[in-house]
């Protein structure tokens, strides 16, 4: 029998049924996001940045901007920050909630998410993107930027991806075990 599951309790006595509802409700939508959050990822260290890669380095410098500008207005933006939130949402409510059941899975997965997915974007990924945009001085230099940033942002990516597809199995554990 996993380590969550307890014996049946009435549900008042662990902070309510709305609460319940509330924060199983938060994770299904998280685990979802991180899910589609993880693909996106993969897609990028699967194929994306090898098939922009192989379009040599200036060619492929410039389909990532485009790439890097189209996504600051999409969809994208909101799966991104939404995700986050709520994993930071569900990460504080299961630190301060001493009750909970098995809270331990729902900080690591909130803290992996967010340290993981969205500190790696925002301190790693964001101020490499940043960089390939402002090389405008010709095509050594992008060539030069390109190479660093082909490998060191692949890196990272692959790194934000796992945080992200362990984030939504721990999730899920949750969910099947615990919720």
């Amino acid at each position: 029998m996993p380590a969550c599951v307890t014996d049946q309790q009435d549900t008042d006595e662990k902070g309510g049924v709305m609460f319940d509802n509330i924060m199983t409700i938060s994770l299904t939508v998280a685990s979802i996001c991180a899910g589609l959050m993880a693909g996106v990822y993969f897609a990028f260290s699967a194929f994306i940045m090898r098939s922009l890669d192989r379009l040599g380095p200036v060619k492929a410098a410039d389909a990532m901007n485009s790439i890097n500008e189209v996504i600051l207005h999409s969809w994208f933006m909101l799966l991104f920050f939404g995700s986050t939130l709520l994993y930071l949402f569900m990460a504080v409510i299961a630190a301060i909630s001493a009750e909970l059941t098995a809270r331990w899975v729902l900080i690591s997965s909130g803290l992996i998410y967010v340290i993981g997915m969205f500190c790696c974007t925002a301190m790693l990924n964001v101020p490499l993107n940043n960089r390939l945009a402002q090389v405008k001085n010709g095509d050594k230099e992008k060539i030069e930027t390109w190479a660093l940033y082909f490998e060191q942002w692949t890196r990272w990516n692959h790194l934000r991806g796992t945080c992200s597809l362990v984030a939504m199995i721990l999730s899920m554990y949750y969910l099947a075990n615990c919720a």
